[in-house]
């Protein structure tokens, strides 16, 4: 092994998308399709194998500081699987070496769902709500903010913890106090959001990513949202996304793509990011270990700053911001954040 193979991420956190199937079409979609090829049950068993793999080459050495992994699973709609509680109870029996957590639109999530979770000790169940009801409904589907809130409450009732997400864009970015207010009532764990990126359903969307001002404005609500908890609150506006800090202060945020990210599709590709579709290998045709320490994308994404952005204040600690919305908007992960409003050559528009 190279020099290169000894590169040891602080942890390493796997997105694995099991599927593509989803009951929802939500107008915003990363995806292009709901697929049916997936990989079978036993496929899954080999990809969570080769994440392991991964852990335990660089954990070999106990003189160094342990790295922790963590999977997040999500889709589509992950219940959607027939075989996806199967899963979860055999990660529930690793926990102790890594960590799980669910994504999910809620849909599936009721009183029963919820006992049988709150058994297996998830990290936590992350559930989406992009506005008021009518926005949110708008966006996802009619009722669907019905089921998500009420997956919610069932998620809060059994002691698990809950986040909610919320993706802003043009059309919704002014509602998130109300989705955090509605967090704080309901005494979910965290509220936290992230700028919607235009891949898959949401391509032609373009026009209602947030310019640079409406960006700002985002993280100016999200910051007084945090300032009015209450002291007996115990919900987290979270600000730890791309930019956030200039607001909210803290260390800057860096893309971890390629780093202490990785994301794995329903048919074993690899991708630095979900929203960053670009296709390092397969792990059902080369193993994980080999594509995570050889992939010059990889290389790129953990030490490159962005194009613009060098010379700045916080350039080596920021990077660039968000890497995704650039590769989505130019073709080049390593462009300056559109939606950076310090940068000059930003228009402000």
């Amino acid at each position: 092994m190279n020099g290169e193979m000894f590169y040891r991420p602080r942890s390493l956190l796997l997105q694995w998308h099991i599927t593509e199937r989803c009951n929802l079409r939500c107008k915003h979609c990363y995806q292009e399709a709901n697929s049916e090829k997936e990989l079978s049950f036993q496929d899954l068993l080999e990809v969570y194998g080769q994440f392991q793999e991964l852990l335990d080459f660089w954990n070999q050495d106990e003189t160094l500081p342990m790295i922790r992994g963590h999977i997040t699973i999500t889709g589509g709609e992950p219940f959607i699987r027939h075989d996806f509680m199967d899963l979860l109870e055999l990660l529930s029996t690793q926990r102790q070496k890594i960590s799980f957590a669910i994504l999910t639109n809620g849909s599936f999530i009721g009183a029963e769902m919820t006992h049988r979770l709150h058994n297996l000790a998830p990290t936590f169940v992350q559930v989406s709500i992009d506005g008021t009801q009518a926005t949110h409904d708008m966006i996802r589907g009619a009722d669907d903010f019905k089921r998500a809130t009420s997956a919610v409450k069932h998620l809060v009732r059994e002691h698990i913890p809950t986040l909610i997400s919320f993706t802003a864009h043009h059309s919704n970015f002014r509602e998130f106090e109300k989705v955090a207010q509605l967090g704080m009532r309901l005494r979910v764990e965290r509220v936290w959001a992230d700028r919607f990126i235009p891949l898959g359903r949401g391509t032609g969307l373009q026009d209602t990513v947030l310019t640079p001002n409406e960006t700002r404005e985002l993280f100016e609500i999200m910051y007084r949202a945090r300032c009015k908890r209450r002291w007996f609150c115990r919900t987290d506006i979270a600000m730890h996304r791309a930019l956030q800090f200039l607001v909210a202060g803290g260390r800057p945020y860096h893309c971890t793509a390629g780093d202490t990210l990785i994301t794995v599709m329903h048919n074993g590709n690899l991708y630095p990011c979900r929203r960053m579709p670009i296709r390092v290998g397969n792990l059902m045709e080369t193993p994980l270990i080999e594509l995570y320490h050889k992939s010059e994308l990889f290389r790129a994404l953990r030490n490159r700053v962005s194009d613009g952005c060098e010379g700045g204040f916080y350039s080596k600690l920021c990077r660039g911001g968000l890497k995704c919305l650039s590769y989505a908007l130019t073709g080049d992960p390593f462009k300056t954040d559109p939606g950076c409003w310090q940068n000059l050559t930003n228009t402000g528009k």
